[in-house]
């Protein structure tokens, strides 16, 4: 069997197409460990170690990062085509939705048949009629969340038996329970007993629908009640000038923290730092946080219209409110540090953490690939 996976990028950047990307190749390198695996990517130059791939010796990497930006995408593209027809791969599966154009343009040529994977914010809205034709070519589409497939299937007129749900995994030896690290209260002038809510995002201008602005407005309403609060923001981006002109106008310097960019070895520390992780974003595909929040225990709060509700299980493994309402999300949390939220699952850390890789560790991602692949190639036949 010859697969080609097209990827956006797989090293250095931690996007969650990336990270996804990441895991989806170790999934079919485990499962077709015999196999050829060419994996072609856009905006990497080289191999770089990765805690989520363990790479096989035959699996060959063609990187396009050192072309300049301006030509890059239209190289690539040649690049995919002309090594689709030498090679002539059983199976090409692209990681981003905008690939499947060059991977339509292959099929018509030589019948060579390519899955797509649909993640969130650029599967919705799709108004290029190339690529609306493409996604109604496509083999299988693998959607990450409920949400992202039912906006698809309402936006794009496409066959439901098409699309399957991949949702994201996440590392499970990464993130772990542990006590508040002694460093990063010290670190953050903070005390172990003081109430603190975490969110970690990229900052940018065209993700405010993440919903940090939303806890910003509502941390006075909550500080009325738990005077001691404290919010951390974790993350960079262009939008951190905004958000400090924010946290000025609302006068609330002294209960925030703007940690900026942190290594990948101190995400685990910051989810244990906090008592409750909050995102209440309104157009997230899936939201890998939020898994790995619930793996180190921690209680989660999502919004109720994105894939938050898949990733919480429709509110089993936390508290989904309207990311729009800054009351409800205030007294919601109040709730939860009050420790009289009515939901007693989010106050037991081992048993999140149970229910969160039952449901989404590596193996139940690499269990429900693998039923796709046997079945689409014992059909195919």
């Amino acid at each position: 069997m010859k697969f080609h996976l097209w990827i956006p990028n797989l090293f250095g950047f931690k996007g969650g197409i990336q990270v996804y990307s990441s895991f989806f190749l170790q999934a079919l390198q485990n499962l077709y460990p015999h196999d050829q695996h060419h994996v072609f990517i856009k905006h990497d130059i080289q191999a770089l170690p990765n805690p989520n791939i363990v790479y096989l010796p035959e699996t060959r990497f063609h990187f396009a990062g050192r072309l300049p930006l301006k030509l890059r995408t239209p190289i690539f593209a040649a690049q995919i085509i002309g090594q689709g027809l030498l090679q002539r791969p059983d199976l090409i599966i692209t990681t981003h939705l905008n690939f499947t154009v060059a991977a339509h343009l292959l099929k018509r040529l030589t019948g060579i048949p390519y899955w797509t994977i649909a993640h969130g914010i650029e599967a919705w809205n799709i108004q290029n009629p190339e690529l609306q034709v493409a996604l109604r070519n496509a083999d299988r589409i693998l959607a990450v969340s409920n949400f992202t497939r039912d906006r698809l299937l309402k936006e794009q007129n496409l066959d439901p038996k098409k699309i399957s749900l991949l949702p994201n995994t996440f590392n499970t030896q990464r993130f772990q329970i542990t006590s508040k690290p002694t460093h990063l209260l010290q670190r953050y002038g903070l005390t172990p007993e003081q109430p603190i809510i975490l969110t970690v995002a990229r900052l940018s201008q065209t993700e405010k629908y993440k919903g940090y602005d939303k806890l910003l407005h509502a941390l006075p309403l909550i500080r009325k009640v738990i005077p001691d609060i404290h919010y951390i923001l974790v993350g960079k981006g262009d939008d951190l000038p905004r958000i400090r002109e924010v946290i000025a106008e609302l006068q609330i310097q002294d209960f925030v923290t703007l940690t900026g960019f942190i290594p990948d070895e101190e995400l685990g520390d910051h989810y244990n730092l906090c008592d409750v992780f909050a995102m209440p974003s309104k157009k997230e595909g899936f939201g890998i946080v939020y898994l790995e929040a619930l793996a180190c225990g921690k209680p989660v709060l999502g919004g109720n219209q994105d894939g938050a509700i898949d990733a919480l299980c429709h509110g089993e493994l936390g508290a989904l409110v309207n990311p729009d309402e800054i009351e409800v999300i205030a007294q919601t949390l109040m709730k939860i540090l009050q420790k009289c939220y009515p939901n007693p699952l989010v106050y037991q850390p081992e048993m999140l953490r149970k229910k969160v890789i039952s449901q989404f560790g590596f193996a139940s991602f690499q269990n429900t690939l693998c039923s796709y692949l046997k079945h689409y190639f014992r059909t195919s036949i």
